[in-house]
């Protein structure tokens, strides 16, 4: 898949000075990417090459084989695009005053944006550092701004101070960070912080799209690209394009929904921070974020080099990683998708102590236990994982953010209404994702009970008056059955209440606290696996093979 490249509207500016070779990097979004031998300084280097070795999209590869694709190529694509949307700029209003520099800037900001990404991309910012260094603000945005640095100094990069201020600013999307002097609407190319829309989302969705084998063509891109128009001091849109900036908002929301918070994905998310936090007592990985020299060398082959060590203090870690490609995954336990506004209301009452306590005093604990096993389930055993999915603005709908200008007044630009463009909204632009998981598959039952006695009690403890309660519905909950049995459907109450006094634990399933139907299980589950069906077939060859034994010992 090609991204369009119309002469008419992306030729690219003729560098100043004499005409040099542009070289050509072979790319499958975006078909042939020139690389300007200025630009090539920034590339051809360890501190960019390292990228080759983060995966974009973390553990989505275990799930999604073809999505092997690093943060090296999407940083390539960033940079392209935004030379375009700078380039079309600078074509359609030439009285903006863009510069070559001003180009230059952009697209070398595109292509270091993603320097400070750490191993497995955000698994690595978003969910062992906090753990492994609690307290820390670091994040891959101050690693990337290092590493610029680090670049700049260890290659003998000369440019302006300047510029290195604008670039850094521009990779931040502030420009406070930069002289006064720079033109406002630049920074809402490499990273919007104003409504979201920017070249790194519209590369990645393409990119991840089409890895995954779903390949997407973000509907009319070279559209939207060619119609931005800078309105006051702000990138702005032909209103004939809203509805395919809102696609693209939606786009980015499922992938977040169904590709990057897959649920074997997740799993393997933690087992990877696991593996991570045990090693850390002995390697000290997190002290590398702060020392570019060493962070250049931190990579995804982190894993590999754990997996390789003859060191005995890494048994543990290599335990874990391990189970990896054995299938041997962290189970699975319970999901429930959960309204914006309640999601602190969850947040606050669903916690792994909270679900071991339950469990523990639960009435049917008993029959999640075989006989002898006097092993207690501990709340190192449960994760509990909140995932926010929006369309790129929180609860807020990002076109709202978005100003637009028609073809009869291009000068003249607002905010859309809904009725502009369409009136199939959803109430809220954005929703928690609650999953339960256990390290040990032979909790899975139990756990379940524990988080579903929660849900069970919830009711009781949200606040009458509670603003989130306003479309609250009476509540139908149950515990995991002792068996599977086919269910008769509960008869639906149709009133609705304005407060949580009149809620019962009687009722309709739709409701805020009701059990996900779909993930009930009887109290002798264990998930299947490939290691697991192997270990199963060991185990009754070996009891077949016993009794052979004790008949040939009777005969």
């Amino acid at each position: 898949m090609s991204f369009p490249t119309d002469e008419d509207d992306f030729d690219l500016p003729s560098p100043s000075g004499p005409s040099v070779a542009l070289r050509n990097i072979k790319d499958p979004i975006h078909d042939y990417i020139p690389i300007h031998p200025k630009l090539a300084r920034f590339i051809d280097n360890k501190v960019f090459q390292r990228l080759r070795n983060v995966k974009q999209l973390g553990t989505t590869s275990y799930v999604w084989p073809g999505a092997t694709h690093t943060r090296f190529e999407h940083s390539l694509g960033v940079a392209y695009l935004g030379r375009l949307f700078v380039t079309h700029l600078q074509r359609s209003q030439p009285e903006l005053g863009l510069t070559p520099r001003d180009i230059e800037c952009v697209e070398i900001a595109g292509l270091c944006h993603d320097l400070g990404h750490g191993p497995w991309s955000h698994v690595w910012d978003g969910m062992f550092m906090p753990i492994a260094k609690a307290g820390s603000t670091w994040t891959h945005e101050q690693g990337s701004e290092m590493m610029f640095d680090y670049m700049l100094k260890k290659y003998e990069i000369d440019i302006p101070k300047k510029d290195i201020q604008f670039i850094k600013a521009l990779i931040a999307g502030d420009s406070t960070q930069c002289s006064p002097d720079e033109k406002p609407f630049l920074f809402d190319i490499i990273a919007n912080k104003r409504n979201g829309l920017d070249v790194d989302k519209f590369d990645y969705i393409l990119r991840d799209s089409y890895m995954i084998g779903e390949p997407t063509s973000l509907p009319h891109l070279r559209m939207i690209i060619t119609s931005a128009r800078v309105c006051d001091s702000q990138i702005c849109y032909n209103i004939k394009d809203a509805n395919n900036i809102y696609e693209i908002c939606r786009k980015r929301f499922s992938l977040h929904k169904m590709v990057y918070n897959h649920k074997s994905a997740k799993a393997i998310e933690y087992m990877i921070v696991d593996g991570l936090l045990a090693a850390e007592k002995h390697l000290h990985i997190t002290d590398k974020v702060l020392e570019p020299e060493e962070y250049v060398h931190l990579t995804d082959n982190v894993m590999p080099f754990i997996q390789s060590s003859k060191d005995p203090e890494l048994a543990e870690s290599q335990a874990i990683f391990d189970r990896i490609p054995l299938r041997n995954l962290y189970s699975y336990v319970d999901e429930k998708v959960i309204d914006w506004p309640m999601r602190d209301v969850f947040r606050r009452c669903i916690t792994a102590p909270a679900i071991v306590a339950a469990a523990l005093a639960h009435p049917l604990r008993h029959s999640a236990l075989t006989p002898g096993d006097e092993e207690h389930l501990e709340v190192k055993d449960v994760i509990v994982d909140f995932s926010t999915m929006h369309y790129g603005m929180k609860e807020r709908n990002p076109l709202d953010f978005v100003k637009f200008y028609s073809k009869r007044s291009p000068n003249e630009v607002r905010q859309a209404n809904r009725g502009d463009y369409s009136n199939l909204m959803p109430q809220y632009f954005s929703e928690d994702l609650l999953r339960i998981y256990t390290k040990n598959s032979k909790w899975v039952y139990l756990v379940q009970l524990g988080y579903r006695a929660l849900l069970e009690a919830m009711p009781s403890q949200v606040n009458v008056d509670d603003t989130s309660a306003a479309a609250l519905a009476p509540v139908a909950l149950s515990t995991p059955p002792e068996s599977v049995a086919p269910s008769t459907p509960r008869a639906s109450l149709h009133s609705r209440t304005t407060s949580l006094s009149n809620l019962s634990f009687g009722g309709g399933s739709g409701t805020p606290f009701a059990n996900n139907s779909f993930t009930t299980v009887p109290p002798n589950y264990a998930p299947s696996s490939p290691s697991r069906a192997g270990l199963k077939r060991k185990k009754r060859k070996r009891e077949r093979e016993g009794e052979g034994e004790e008949r040939e010992e009777r005969g």
